[in-house]
């Protein structure tokens, strides 16, 4: 039985005076997942209205095994988590969610 979707919620906090430089370095990191990675099922990317180093992004995975496993280890994945400290205040938050379906 194939594992079920999973929502990936992250949450990311810019330097201070870095927002548009953080926006653009996940935007491109975006595109590069959705053009290479079959198992993302799309990302939305998020800027908090009052504060611009506020950053969220909705993702849909295939699984939670295929977020945690093989991406993580993509080359793309690697130089970004190498290149953040210089962009943002700390690591992500990464939580993991399911669908609950409305009756």
């Amino acid at each position: 039985m194939p594992a079920s979707p999973v929502i990936v919620v992250i949450t990311y906090r810019a330097q201070p005076g870095m927002g548009a430089a953080a926006s653009g370095a996940l935007a491109a990191l975006i595109g590069t997942v959705l053009a290479t990675e079959s198992d993302c099922l799309g990302i939305s990317l998020l800027q908090d209205q009052a504060d611009d180093t506020r950053f969220l992004l909705y993702e849909r995975w295939t699984s939670q095994a295929a977020y945690t496993g093989p991406h993580m280890q993509t080359p793309h994945i690697k130089a970004f988590i190498g290149g953040a400290a210089a962009l943002f205040a700390g690591p992500p938050d990464i939580s993991f969610w399911d669908d609950v379906p409305l009756t």
